[in-house]
């Protein structure tokens, strides 16, 4: 999906300076205005996490420790 959208803001820039300026500036310009919102809406979704993914809570080696955050999690019962 990254690539899907830097590939469109990549895409959009291009033409918007080497195809479109030549019939109309200011919709080169919003091309270039589109194009430069799509980088952190990319940066968003390549670094979005699953529901089920623990990435603030990998598991540290301490069976105890472990054990704990699961029961918070609601992954395991008593």
């Amino acid at each position: 999906m990254y690539f899907a959208l830097m590939g469109t803001c990549l895409a959009l820039f291009v033409l918007a300076w080497g195809v479109v300026r030549i019939w109309s500036v200011p919709a080169a310009v919003g091309m270039c205005l589109v194009a430069m919102v799509i980088p952190p809406v990319a940066a968003v979704v390549a670094n979005r996490r699953g529901p089920d993914d623990r990435w603030w809570d990998d598991p540290s080696g301490d069976p105890q420790s472990d054990e704990w955050w699961d029961e918070l999690d609601g992954r395991k019962r008593h």
